[in-house]
């Protein structure tokens, strides 16, 4: 499992967010810097702490698109979304089952859901910041903020 170095281009991907709208990765090229960030479980403790985390810093969530991505079906992520008042894309990586966390370089196949890895991608579809901690540990939505304010310093 290769996860993609900083200064490498990212992997495109294309799938449906919680509303079974397609969003592609390249589509965000030339207008706007994004944050993915993969984590294992919609409903379970730690990623609903950090996705509301997320949720709750409106100023991080305007500096740049957040795609948050696991493997749970669309179905369910509408769901989780709606409960957990996120305004922010929830997408599927359930078929092909890990495929966007596998190019990522953080999906766990002996428990078939991604890692917590977070990949800032500027606008030329670069990656300029990443991440990746063990499934138990969360991380810290400052970590993103310092990673973004970084991409308006270049």
């Amino acid at each position: 499992m290769t996860i993609p170095a900083a200064g490498s281009r990212a992997p495109d991907f294309s799938t449906r967010n919680q509303y079974g709208e397609q969003v592609r990765l390249s589509d965000f090229t030339g207008r706007r810097d994004v944050v993915l960030v993969f984590y294992p479980y919609a409903f379970s403790q730690v990623c609903t702490s950090e996705l509301a985390a997320l949720r709750d810093r409106p100023s991080l969530l305007t500096a740049a698109e957040f795609l948050a991505i696991s493997c749970d079906p669309m179905f369910t992520l509408r769901a989780y979304a709606d409960n957990q008042d996120l305004g922010f894309s929830l997408l599927t990586d359930f078929w092909p089952h890990g495929e966007i966390a596998s190019s990522y370089g953080v999906f766990d196949a002996d428990r078939g859901c991604a890692l917590r890895g977070t990949f800032v991608v500027d606008r030329t579809g670069t990656i300029r910041w990443s991440v990746v901690n063990p499934i138990p540990e969360a991380r810290n939505p400052d970590d993103y903020a310092e990673a973004l304010a970084a991409l308006n310093l270049r």
